[in-house]
């Protein structure tokens, strides 16, 4: 008896620059959800020689799908080759490869190619992966595309950034109140607007406005992972021109009894959008500056609100035991 068809994609996009440049964009996983539009988050599982694993949120024809891959990386070759352990329905298996091929005048074609299979070789299912791949791949190739026209090092570019507080209060309770999104507006000064959207435990579709120190207002739109009580990740769908990506964590874990929380920040600089958002002659590294004190100012005041109610809510605690 034979087993289900497998169906074959691949896309292809010439890029501005050597093989390397495209090559270390895709084999660093841990940028891909600030340089990738599909991507929401990756966790790393493993790493030995050129093999890792990781697991992987991403958008797939409007909903977040997740599943766990393994990798090999074979930078001599110009080639990335990826398996997936654990798919996700419709998807039954998927498995593929990225190639980078120099081109003259320094120039590289990246070929992304896939193999699948869908769930009981049904039609529909088939389908599904199929306009899935024909959207993301085009959206993953040209995401490569625009950050290597830029002209720049990638890590002036895209970069990451954190800060970390301890909280006197209680895992749980900090963590509730990143969670809480939704009642944002009433707890952090900058926040406007919140409306909070899960209509799958975990996910969740965060709109919200904010007030800049000069009083602009921007409005925003993130999908956010969430594993309580010690993750929320988050990617910003519509990022401000001064961004091509944006994406975070929020972090928590325990320490002596007091939470520990870490706001974490990835992005992808829009070099082109500085002189018309800040000023003209403002360098590159000027703006980043800027970008880290502004997310990172913003991340600051929610960590410090998320202390006080954490703080708040162990007094109370105590209190209520001692009433007792």
């Amino acid at each position: 008896m034979s087993g289900p068809q497998t169906y074959t994609t691949e896309h292809t996009a010439v890029v501005p620059g050597p093989p390397d440049l495209a090559y270390e964009l895709v084999a660093d996983v841990r940028r891909w959800p600030a340089v990738f539009g599909p991507t929401v988050y990756v966790e790393h599982l493993g790493h030995q020689g050129r093999q890792e694993r990781f697991q992987l949120w991403a958008l797939v024809n409007g909903e977040v799908k997740t599943w766990t891959s393994r990798r090999v990386l074979e930078p001599d070759a110009g080639r990335i080759r990826f398996e997936q352990e654990r798919s996700q329905p419709p998807v039954a298996s998927m498995g593929g490869e990225w190639l980078f091929r120099p081109l003259p005048d320094e120039r590289t074609e990246v070929v992304l190619r896939h193999h699948f299979t869908g769930v009981d070789d049904d039609p529909e299912a088939v389908a599904w992966i199929r306009a899935a791949l024909h959207r993301n791949s085009p959206a993953e190739l040209g995401a490569l595309t625009r950050i290597a026209e830029l002209g720049e090092p990638i890590e002036d570019v895209v970069f990451s950034f954190e800060d970390t507080v301890e909280i006197p209060g209680a895992v749980s309770d900090a963590y509730e109140f990143v969670d809480r999104a939704d009642r944002w507006a009433e707890r952090l000064p900058h926040v406007r607007r919140a409306a909070l959207t899960e209509e799958v435990p975990g996910v969740q579709t965060l709109e919200m406005e904010t007030v800049t120190a000069e009083g602009a207002a921007h409005t925003t739109r993130s999908v956010r992972v969430c594993r309580a009580p010690e993750l929320v990740a988050y990617k910003q769908l519509v990022p401000p021109k001064l961004l091509l990506g944006h994406s975070g964590t929020w972090s928590f874990t325990e320490r002596s009894g007091n939470a520990v929380v870490t706001a974490r920040h990835t992005v992808a600089m829009n070099p082109h959008a500085v002189a018309e958002t800040l000023a003209a002659g403002t360098s590159l590294a000027d703006a980043r500056a800027y970008v880290r004190s502004a997310l990172g100012g913003n991340s600051g005041v929610t960590l410090a609100r998320a202390g006080e109610f954490a703080a708040a809510r162990r007094a109370g605690r105590t209190a209520g035991a001692s009433a007792r």
